[in-house]
């Protein structure tokens, strides 16, 4: 008896192959899988701060963009846990992380398709049957296995970053990715030092400051940001979140993307207004009552970590950008706040010549998110920053890049995919004579739309 050969198989299960696995599950005509080398769905756990939600709002869940009336929506969700009016009574568009890490369990749960367990180890293509045959391991029992597909979704998502000047002392400082695990071990110290600019560094911060009086640390805030950069959310911004813009940045020459990404930062790596005030607030308020010790410093790049002799504490050489001058703070713990960076899964190493990779060795991705030569077989989720610009992490995103994919597996639309959202234009119009294009309010109908879309 022959193997079974999937249509395609997801490798890594992030929100966005969750989202694809609940978008596909109930296509008869589209036989795929999602391999994930954890035992479930759990959505950065170390930073499941009480207080922390998502910067997206809830119709950024896993199908709702792609198909409002779809079982697996958060809405079905919350209504099955007998909370939605108060969701409703909330009134607030954002989810707490928590609340939607546990949304994205009970949709793991709802459908057929996910390998839990699955450690993959090895991809090959099998030319003469013209598949991909992926080694995996259990990741509990240890035991090998072998699945055969037709299209690959690579979903492993990126690595947290840790400076240079920091690698080799992993066992004195600790990446935010694990923070909740060393909270208390970090409170027992006299001192603590966050590292970063973004909101991850922000919700550490904020979470250390409420009880900074308590265990009397001393808490540190530098970044090598000019200033603490809020999240620009304004309604003409958010259409920057749409296909036209994706249209727009792909089409744009190479250097001026990497130009466009440099300057994008605040729109996707930006902190929430409302922390920064409440952050601000809560500073004003233990200044009332308490004696503390906090420096929030700015333009300042970390340069090297020392180990001081007695091995205890931590000496970090930061310069000054703006005035050019060097300083350093002594502290007993760092955090760093640091990102996540892409990193090439080592499975992938037999197939990498099936892969197009751009001058920088970095995947050179096509408008359909697929990497392969024939710009058909494999396709990436949240890898294409580079080529369709700082959209690629958004939630929000999740089900339109998913309905493109979808499309291209079974070769028709099955998800409607809306390809013009924006009012305004990001291109030179058409007609460049000045006075000749106009705005109007008249509502052209979805066709005439394709028809402009694909002239």
């Amino acid at each position: 008896m022959s193997q079974k050969v999937y249509d395609f198989i997801a490798i890594g299960l992030g929100p966005f192959n969750l989202s694809l696995a609940c978008l596909s599950d109930n296509i008869e005509q589209l036989n795929g899988i999602v391999l994930e080398q954890k035992p479930e769905f759990n959505w950065h756990p170390g930073m499941m701060l009480e207080s922390a939600h998502l910067q997206t709002p809830f119709m950024s869940d896993l199908v709702t963009l792609a198909d409002p009336s779809h079982k697996l929506s958060f809405l079905n969700y919350i209504k099955q846990q007998g909370r939605l009016y108060s969701f409703y009574i909330r009134e607030n568009f954002y989810l707490m992380r928590s609340e939607y890490n546990q949304y994205c369990q009970w949709a793991s749960q709802q459908v057929s398709n996910i390998r839990f367990n699955q450690a993959v180890t090895r991809v090959e293509y099998n030319a003469s049957e013209k598949h991909y045959e992926i080694t995996c391991r259990h990741s509990q029992s240890k035991e090998p296995k072998i699945y055969l597909t037709r299209k690959l979704i690579l979903g492993t998502g990126p690595a947290p970053y840790i400076p240079p000047c920091c690698e080799g002392l992993s066992d004195s400082l600790i990446h935010s990715s694990h923070y909740l695990p060393n909270k208390q071990g970090l409170q027992r110290q006299d001192s603590i030092t966050i590292v970063g600019g973004g909101q991850s560094a922000a919700e550490i911060y904020y979470d250390l400051l409420q009880e900074i009086d308590v265990y009397g640390y001393e808490l540190n805030w530098v970044t090598r940001s000019p200033r603490f950069f809020p999240l620009e959310y304004s309604k003409l911004t958010l259409e920057m979140t749409s296909p036209e813009y994706v249209d727009y940045f792909y089409a744009l020459p190479e250097a001026r993307k990497q130009t466009l990404i440099a300057s994008q930062k605040n729109l996707y790596k930006g902190i929430n207004s409302s922390l920064i005030n409440e952050i601000y607030d809560l500073l004003y308020v233990k200044r009332l009552s308490a004696d503390f010790t906090t420096n929030i410093l700015s333009n300042s790049t970390l340069k090297n970590v020392e180990l001081e002799t007695n091995g205890q504490r931590l000496k970090l050489s930061f310069l000054q950008e703006e005035q050019q001058q060097e300083y350093t703070l002594n502290t007993a713990s760092v955090v760093l706040a640091t990102g996540y960076q892409a990193s090439l899964p080592d499975f992938l190493a037999p197939i990498t010549q099936r892969i197009q990779w751009n001058q920088q060795g970095q995947f050179d991705v096509k408008r359909n998110y697929s990497i392969d030569k024939q710009g058909e077989e494999i396709f990436i989720q949240n890898a294409e920053l580079h080529t369709h610009g700082f959209v690629s992490p958004d939630l929000g995103m999740a089900c339109y890049r998913n309905s493109c994919i979808i499309r291209d597996l079974l070769g028709y639309e099955f998800y409607p995919i809306e390809k013009r959202i924006a009012f305004q234009q990001f291109s030179t119009p058409k007609n460049q004579q000045a006075g000749q294009f106009k705005q109007t309010g008249k509502v052209k109908s979805s066709a005439s739309l394709a028809a402009e879309f694909d002239a």
